[in-house]
């Protein structure tokens, strides 16, 4: 077991974090600092005052990369979530990003990020919301476990099949409607022999349908290996699981293997997954 001293940077690459967050930072920053990590704040962690200071995406892309050419930092956890982490995508130096390292950690909208890394380095990262362990004793508990090299139960999410009896290949994908930002990009993730993990916040039936109708245009069923299903907590609210499987059948096929779990996602007890790790997993 490594007992060094790991240094954690918090920062946030999408939307500015406001001031009424920052008791669950300070709450999550004192769990990482009892995991054993020495923390440091981003200086571009909170909102700051006008749009320049906010939103500029060169100001949280210098951020980051200061963040990963820190030669002592071994993980990054961003703590926001929103619409803009792709806006910095031009901006990262990904031979450095590649080089470095430390893990990234997010989920939401840095799943654009996550990918986007994924697809110009190879590097993996971990989809997961690091401001959960202040909300879940037993995540916690299973983070410090991970950390301490005692236990990866909590990288390793349950999954049940629904269609097909096995699949294996890296993981991509995430939230949904953030996945396809990177859609005609240069940081558009190649599918084939994929596993295209899948999960929502938002979205009704007819939203979610739209997302499902865009990933089969653009050809990913046919190619990917694999369909992870997560929740998708706003549908939950309309249709049941057997429905949302339906749902995707109707653009995915009935050949595709497809698995569920109620691990991934935005519930805060919800697991963390790296993305750009191979898996494989088949019934059990």
């Amino acid at each position: 077991m490594d007992n060094r001293k790991k240094k954690c940077i918090i920062i946030s690459c999408s939307n500015p974090v406001h001031e009424e967050r920052r008791p669950v930072i300070l709450r999550t920053e004192a769990i990482l600092s009892e995991a054993g990590y020495e923390v440091e704040e981003s200086g571009s962690l909170y909102a700051g005052i006008g749009m320049e200071a906010s939103f500029e995406p060169k100001r949280r892309a210098e951020a980051l990369m200061k963040a990963f050419r820190d030669p002592e930092a071994s993980d990054i956890f961003d703590v926001s979530g929103g619409d803009l982490s792709n806006t910095i995508l031009p901006y990262l130096d990904f031979d450095i990003i590649k080089e470095s390292r430390a893990r990234f950690w997010g989920y939401s909208d840095l799943t654009a990020l996550i990918n986007a890394i994924y697809v110009r380095t190879g590097k993996g990262s971990m989809l997961y919301h690091i401001p959960n362990l202040a909300a879940e004793e037993e995540r916690r508990h299973d983070f410090l476990r991970y950390i301490r090299g005692e236990d990866d139960s909590i990288i390793r999410p349950s999954f049940e099949f629904v269609q097909g009896d096995g699949m294996e290949g890296a993981v991509i994908g995430g939230n949904i409607r953030c996945i396809l930002k990177l859609a005609g990009t240069p940081y558009w993730p190649d599918v084939r022999e994929k596993l295209l993990l899948l999960e929502a916040m938002s979205g009704r039936t007819e939203r979610i349908a739209s997302y499902l109708a865009q990933l089969s245009q653009l050809g990913v069923f046919e190619k990917a290996c694999g369909i992870l299903l997560g929740t998708f907590l706003e549908l939950e609210k309309e249709i049941d699981t057997q429905e949302l499987i339906r749902l995707v059948k109707v653009y995915a096929g009935e050949k595709i293997p497809i698995a569920v779990t109620g691990e991934i996602g935005h519930r805060t007890d919800s697991k963390a997954i790296m993305i750009g790790s191979r898996i494989s997993i088949g019934k059990t």
